[in-house]
């Protein structure tokens, strides 16, 4: 399953009069991340970044002044994001936003049954808990020292390693067995038994160990018991 955890950057929080100004989206295979990215800086065509905005994620009107316009990135970020599950985090802003960039160029808007959005995932599984990305970061141990402002291919990046610990975490994503003796206390500190520093004795007498080896015996020198058997450490164990 391919999948695509994206964000976007904007002037403002208008979708019908602000525009995109940064996508960022990175690609995850069976919940894995490929180290395939996409990113672009976009041109906000008779737009100007809103302050308040600005002081979100730092993209002034000068920085983006020699960028591309939406519609010259258009056929790049179609052909990245296209056929692929579309995860973000409060989704409805970002699918807003890139709908009505793509209605401008006439293009087809993006099929809201593929998109994922993990706001609400955070949401159940945390009811009541602060389930901003930077939270939710915090929770799961999630390094941000990179991040002093909001950045669209960053923040696909904080949340890719977000989402799959929503999902289940990364054993989870890997296809791995939880270990049968790790366990997690109320805090969700995972522990685990330790092994005896002595083994308990066998629990089978001399005389149920005779019994067993006689009827070995009787199953031919095919019997898968010899296997066993013939091996003093796999005996001590089956005896115990």
């Amino acid at each position: 399953m391919r999948e695509i955890v994206f964000d976007t950057e904007t002037t403002g929080l208008d979708p019908d009069v602000e525009r995109v100004i940064e996508i960022g989206g990175v690609e995850l295979w069976n919940h894995i991340p490929t180290g395939k990215s996409y990113h672009a800086f976009v041109r906000p065509a008779g737009r100007k970044v809103d302050p308040a905005a600005f002081d979100v994620h730092g993209l002034s009107d000068e920085f983006l002044a020699d960028k591309p316009l939406f519609s010259e990135i258009a056929e790049e970020f179609l052909e990245f994001f296209s056929g692929a599950k579309l995860i973000a985090h409060n989704a409805a802003f970002d699918v807003r936003f890139l709908n009505a960039e793509l209605k401008r160029i006439d293009q087809p808007p993006i099929d809201p049954s593929v998109v994922i959005d993990t706001l609400p995932m955070a949401r159940r599984k945390f009811p009541m808990a602060p389930a901003t990305l930077d939270a939710l970061c915090s929770r799961f141990s999630v390094d941000t020292s990179r991040r002093d402002k909001h950045g669209a291919l960053l923040d696909s990046e904080l949340l890719a390693e977000v989402y799959i610990e929503l999902i289940g975490g990364r054993q989870a994503a890997l296809g791995l067995a939880v270990e049968e003796d790790a366990h997690e206390d109320a805090d969700g500190n995972v522990w685990r038994i330790a092994p005896r520093p002595i083994p308990l004795a066998p629990r089978l007498s001399d005389a149920e160990i005779a019994r067993h080896r006689a009827f070995v015996a009787t199953l031919g020198e095919e019997a898968i018991w010899w296997r066993y058997l013939e091996r003093p450490e796999v005996e001590a164990a089956v005896t115990a």
